[in-house]
Order: structure tokens, then sequence, then C-alpha cells
């Protein structure tokens, strides 16, 4: 990693609120959501029984994956087949539930199998929790699980369901409410709930067209950005106003992985099998000629997003197979079948990376041009959550449980 990539990633660390401690996991894909851990001494072989700390069954089947701060793990998951829906606060320590608050929500909506309600993760600031439940609403609470606001927002309606995943920035939480209809970015006052600004797109509830990607930051010059792979397009945001700053045509009309960031540039990948496509940063209007770097027409299924390291970007294929592409050519550098069907989001900590298929199966592979296997290991347990790291220990959400792995580097008070 370069200085300069690393004086950026600081400077996002401190405008994502602040969470620059190394030991915690505030958000889905971490603190400036690219899905990259400082953590070099992650347990490479573990189980359901070899290298646990703990693991805690959870009362619904889901998707999201775990966040911590400190000695707090919090985690979403329905019950009563989506009619109730749950932030949930856990001891790091002991796996004990230490406390949860339920939503209520008796309204039909749809979902589809494969994304059971509360697949967005939450996310905080180390003062509060934030979660965002699509037709429910979005909650904040204390640690202590006291309420401090929920707003009603109005209902989502997909044929997939939603997913989202609210973000911070500076005092605005951010929240890419979509698929379907309607679709819109809403910013909200992070410590009163109260709206600041709300972009509206274009939604349609139909199963081939939708945007599930959560927004994710960047700097370009004296100005922050965010960018979202939306349908038929890869679009950049003003961060503090939402306004739209910029359009690059290319991609396809479903999107489920987020923008991957690397090296001045943006890959927005499609699902459905179609295209992805790089973009240098920093253009204005509809800079499909000017600045898109590359595009390939048609990819395997993606449904997990991926993580640029060394100008390279490692990310997951449906089929089965991992892959490595030059992000400034958009070749393949290589591709590896690991078996099993790959839903999950790439996590990269020093040089290893972790990805797990829908079986079960969590795979390390070395964060290398040149292909290595480095363990394979078998959680028995249906699983599409994203690996999460603190602290030297690994936190994986299987369908129906939450596991602690591995043996925890430094002592937390709060």
């Amino acid at each position: 990693m370069n200085r300069l990539t690393v004086l950026v990633a600081c400077g996002i660390l401190l405008l994502l609120g602040g969470a620059s401690n190394a030991g915690n996991w505030p958000a889905w894909r971490g603190a400036d959501g690219r899905g990259i851990s400082p953590d070099t001494n992650l347990p490479v072989e573990f189980g359901p029984t070899t290298n646990l700390t703990w693991k805690t069954p959870l009362a619904g089947e889901g998707n999201s994956t775990p966040i911590i701060w400190n000695n707090r793990v919090f985690v979403t998951g329905p019950r009563d087949s989506g009619k109730i829906r749950s932030l949930i606060c856990i001891d790091r320590k002991t796996g004990r539930e230490l406390w949860h608050h339920d939503i209520p929500f008796p309204d039909k909506e749809t979902a589809h199998n494969d994304n059971p309600f509360c697949s967005g993760s939450p996310t905080t600031d180390g003062h509060l929790v934030y979660a965002s439940f699509g037709s429910a609403g979005i909650v904040a609470c204390d640690f202590s699980g006291k309420v401090i606001w929920h707003r009603q927002l109005g209902p989502l309606a997909h044929v997939f369901g939603p997913a989202t995943t609210p973000v911070l920035y500076k005092n605005l939480l951010i929240t890419h409410r979509g698929p379907g209809e309607p679709t819109h970015i809403v910013a909200l006052d992070k410590r009163t709930g109260r709206t600041v600004w709300d972009t509206v797109e274009v939604g349609k509830n139909h199963q081939l067209y939708g945007s599930w990607s959560t927004p994710i930051f960047y700097r370009v010059g004296d100005r922050d950005e965010f960018a979202l792979s939306m349908p038929g397009e890869l679009k950049g945001y003003d961060a503090l106003t939402g306004k739209p700053l910029w359009k690059c045509q290319g991609l396809g009309p479903s999107n489920y992985p987020d923008t991957a960031v690397g090296d001045g540039v943006l890959l927005g990948v499609s699902g459905f099998r179609k295209s992805m496509m790089a973009v240098r940063m920093g253009g204005r209007g509809d800079i499909t000629t000017t600045h898109r770097l590359w595009h390939v027409e048609q990819t395997p299924q993606r449904v997990g997003s991926g993580v640029v390291h060394d100008g390279h970007l490692y990310i997951a294929n449906d089929p089965g197979l991992a892959e490595c592409i030059n992000v400034k050519t958009g070749k393949t550098v290589w591709k590896h079948r690991l078996g099993g069907r790959l839903w999950g989001s790439m996590l990269k900590a020093g040089d290893r990376l972790y990805v797990a298929n829908t079986q079960g199966q969590v795979f390390v592979l070395a964060a290398s041009t040149t292909y290595r296997q480095i363990a394979r290991n078998d959680m028995g347990e249906h699983i599409k959550a994203a690996p999460a790291a603190s602290d030297g220990q690994l936190f994986l959400r299987t369908y129906k449980t939450l596991y602690c792995l591995g043996e925890r580097k430094q002592s937390k008070r709060n």
C-alpha cells in the first residue's frame, strides 16, 4: 500500500464519524466500507469446534454481517417470518445476548428466499447503533438498548425485497432505500433522525431491475463523494447534499455488489451475468466517453462485493470461482474454482483473503497475483453474510448462528 493510499484511507476513517479505532469493525465492510482490515493475525483454521471462542444461536435466519465496537457485537435479524425485525446486542467476551430491540411490522411485504428480511447490517459511531429495516423504518439505539429515535420513511416494494445498510458521514446517516418503488437515497441527522436531504432515483418493482448496493465514500481533491452502482450506470453524489454529480453508463439492470474503490478508480459490478467497468474519479455530468477506462460486457453472476489491493480487484463469482482482475486493464490475472456457490463478499486482512460459499465453507486465500489457497474451513451451515474482523478475532454469521473465532489480541473496557 503506497503512502497516498494510506493518507486517503486515514482521511476517510475520520470523515466517517471518527471510527478510527483499529480494533473496531463499525460497519458491514469496515470503517471505510472497503472490506479491508488492519488485522494480520486472524485465525486461518477454524470451525464449529475449532479455534472457537463462543457461538450464539440467533432467533431467525438471516444474511446480515455483524459489527463490533469494543465489547459489543451488533447484528440484525428477523423473527416470526419478518413480522418482527430485531437489532441485537451481544457481549463480545461471552456471546451472551445483552439486549434486543424489536420493531413489529405486521404488514405484508415481499422478499426472496435468498434475501430474508433484515439483510442489511447495522452501523455504529461508538455512541449510537443504527439499523435500517426497509419498510419498518430506521432506528437508532444507545449501547444500553434505549431507543433514541425511530423514523418511518414509508413502505418499499420489490419482488426480491430490500437489503439496506446505513452508512455514516460526519453527522449524517445515509441510507440507499431500494430497490423497487420508491427508490431514494436519504440522509438523516444521526443525532435526531431529522431528514437533511432526500434524493429520488428511478425505481421499478421488477425482478430484473434494481440496486442493492451500499454507498461507498471517496475523496477527490477537496471534495467528498459517494458512489452507487445503479441500474444501467455507475453514479456519483455529493456527500453533504446528495446532489448527483456524474454518471457513467454501462452497467446491467440489476446490481448487487458495492462499488469497489482503489488507485483513483471506481469499479462498478453488475449481477445476472452482466457487465462491469472501471471509471476514473473526478468527472462531472455524463462521463461515459471521458472517464470510463474499460468495460466488460458479460461476466459471471456476482453477488458479493470485492476488495482492491495493490492494483488488483479480488472478487467472488456465483459459480464458485474466485478471481483476480487488474484494475487498470480489466484483464483477469487468475481465476480459480473453489466450489459451491460463492455469494460471499471478500474480506482482506493482512496478506490474506477470506470468503464464504453458501454451503458453509470459508476459504482463506493469498492476496496475491499468484493464486494460492491457504485453508478451507467448513462451518456446516448455510452462509451468505460477510466475515468481520476485530482485534485478531473473526466474527462469522451463518444462517442461524453467530460465531466468534480466534483469540483477542487486546483488552477493551467498554
